[in-house]
Order: C-alpha cells, then structure tokens, then sequence
C-alpha cells in the first residue's frame, strides 16, 4: 500500500511541474542556441502578468507567450539582455519584474514587513504597560465590612 501512495504522490508531482515544462512551446524556440539561452534568462525573471507568481517563461497564459515572443523578436533584432528588460518595464512597468529592484517608489513595500513588525512590538509593549501601572484600589473598611457580610450569608 505505501509503494502505491509513493507512486501516486510522485505522479502528481510529475503532473504538477509537467506545466512548466510545456510552458516554451517548439514554435517559440529559437534556432541560435545562444540567443534561446539568453531569452529563457530574461523570461525566467519577468513575471506573467496573469498568473503573478510565475514567470512567463512557466507560465502558459497567451499573455505570457506573447511577452515570450517579444523577448525573442527584441533579442533577434539585436538588443543587449538590458535593453529588452528595459523595453518591456518600459511597456508593462515593474510589476512585471520578479524581483523589482528597491527605489524611492517602493521603498516602502520592502518597508511593510518591518514597520508591520515593529508596530505589532510597540503596541504590545505598550498593553503590557498599561496593565501594569493600573495600580489596584484598596478597598475602603465600608466595602470591606459589606463584601465580609455577603461572604458570610453565602458561605
């Protein structure tokens, strides 16, 4: 029986990343190995504006074929690996990066954890505190003398 769960965990897996595979299709491909080198390299690192969290050059949304192609065509026209990555951010902006680069303009999506963090920390030391200089009032001999009587005539 565990022979037969391994198979079947392994053929999912197998089916799982099949996709990516798939993804480049012979169409696309080009005959220069060099330049085919060099477009999975740039497609590896722009992401596929549809899936998000792939790269287009796993992904196989007409979307991301699209942006293959154009990679293919900049690369056959003689663009450096730069320029092509300049023209589609030029085109679809740095979300379509996988790995934007840190600027002014989202300095502070990579500040959000950390300020997340520290703000979570500061408002708990802070309820901590709270609670502790909340000093307890003493009860007056009025209150005791009434709080003994009700535990007496329940007890």
């Amino acid at each position: 029986m565990m022979a037969a769960a391994r198979r079947f965990i392994v053929l999912i897996a197998a089916l799982i990343c099949a996709g990516a595979a798939f993804a480049v299709t012979p169409d696309e491909v080009l005959s220069d190995p060099a330049l085919e080198t060099r477009a999975r390299s740039i497609s590896s690192e722009l992401r596929c504006m549809i899936c998000q969290n792939q790269s287009i050059d796993d992904s196989d949304a007409a979307l991301a074929k699209d942006l293959r192609v154009l990679v293919r065509q900049r690369l056959v026209a003689g663009d450096t690996d730069q320029q092509v990555m300049e023209y589609v951010v030029s085109r679809y902006g740095e979300f379509v990066l996988l790995r934007p680069p840190f600027s002014w303009r989202n300095a502070l999506l990579w500040a959000a954890p950390a300020l997340l963090l520290l703000g979570g920390v500061a408002y708990m030391l802070t309820a901590t505190r709270r609670k502790r200089t909340d000093p307890a009032t003493e009860l007056t001999a009025a209150e005791r003398d009434a709080l003994d009587n009700v535990l007496r005539r329940d007890g």
